[in-house]
């Protein structure tokens, strides 16, 4: 039996409870953003799950061990592991993956949308802003989306 989407989210937040984004703002923001984003461009039950538990393996909340023998759907599993960035992996592949992972790329996309917030990255230093703009629009680039205005 599958963990539902309440279940998923109670364990994403509690498994990044005391996590900030770079702003200084609770983690668990930045997922239901993302789970919201995923619902609102007509993403399904698995994709909601996979944005709920994107970041998980990636900020070391979760062992990618533990991801592969939760009781979640295969896509799920398949749509996390795909956005998850590897160390010293280049944007290229990271974006190759995602495209090659069938519900992967609504989930970058919503994930995109809400980093590339003008309200979150007004928050942020000067410098950081401009390296995660120029960072976002060549995500954006490679997946083959179109940036938003603000990033163009």
């Amino acid at each position: 039996m599958s963990l539902t989407l309440t279940e998923v989210e109670s364990l994403a937040r509690a498994a990044h409870a005391g996590q900030t984004d770079k702003a200084g703002r609770p983690y668990a923001g930045h997922l239901a953003a993302v789970a919201a984003g995923v619902r609102a461009r007509g993403g399904d039950d698995d994709q909601v799950a996979a944005a709920w538990l994107h970041d998980a393996v990636e900020d070391d909340a979760v062992t990618e061990q533990w991801l592969r023998g939760a009781a979640l759907s295969d896509r799920t599993k398949g749509i996390v592991l795909a956005v998850t960035k590897r160390p010293g992996e280049p944007p290229e592949a990271y974006a190759a993956r995602i495209l090659a992972t069938p519900g992967a790329l609504l989930v970058k996309q919503a994930d995109l949308a809400h980093n590339a917030d003008p309200a979150r990255l007004a928050a942020l230093d000067a410098p950081t802003r401009t390296r995660l703009t120029a960072k976002y629009a060549h995500m954006h680039t490679l997946l083959g989306l179109t940036p938003p205005e603000r990033l163009a």
